[in-house]
Parts: C-alpha cells; structure tokens; sequence
C-alpha cells in the first residue's frame, strides 16, 4: 500500500515538475544569430506551450515569421520557421534564465543563447 501511495506522489511530482518546465518556456526571448555567412541577426522569438505543442513566432530585421511543427518534452523542444521557402530546424533546452538554441541551416549548425525579454 505505501509503495502504491509513494508511487502516486512521485509521478505527480514529476508531473507538476514538467508543467513547470514547460511554464518557462511561455513568454519572450530574445538573443542574437550569428548567420553561416557571419552576419550578426538579432531574433525575438515569442513562444506559447499547450500541453506539449508550442506555437509562436520569430522576430528578425527581415519581419515576423511563425514557429511551425513545435514540441515540448521536459526540458528540450523543437520546432522549425520557413523563410523563402527553406525549412529551418531548431532543438533547444530550457535553463532557469535561458535557452540553449541550435539551428539547423543545412550547411551549418549555429548555436545560439536567448534571455528572457521582461517587460517593463
């Protein structure tokens, strides 16, 4: 019976864990590209979690494009944006005041770090 009990309690402490994580994701980040040509690209991405989806959009000098395909698992997600008709993936992992962002521009990968945009 207490196994039982202390099973219940650990998953659904792992469970309110996991909402957490996903919680943090919500909001805006913002951060800087290094491109594989070198050009320093400021982004703003502004993400929303549902359960495991995330939507969202991505902010650079050239406009406002969607976050498109996007999921949450624990501390990691995924998600790509088109741009002119190329796909670009992108993997990350969440951390207490960042995210760790790796993007996938087929020639290259670049590895980028977004903060948390509070707004005052």
């Amino acid at each position: 019976m207490k196994k039982k009990l202390s099973n219940g309690v650990v998953s659904a402490c792992c469970f309110i864990f996991s909402m957490a994580v996903f919680a943090d994701l919500n909001g805006k980040w913002a951060g800087s590209i290094t491109t594989p040509d070198g050009q320093q690209l400021p982004v703003t991405y502004t993400f929303k979690v549902d359960g495991n989806k995330l939507t969202g959009t991505a902010e650079s000098p050239a406009g406002v494009i969607s976050v498109d395909d996007g999921h949450v698992v624990a501390d990691s997600f995924n998600f790509k944006v088109t741009v002119d008709g190329n796909d670009y993936p992108h993997a990350g992992k969440i951390y207490d005041d960042s995210l760790v962002v790796d993007i996938d521009f087929g020639v290259q990968k670049v590895k980028t770090t977004l903060k948390r945009v509070v707004d005052k």
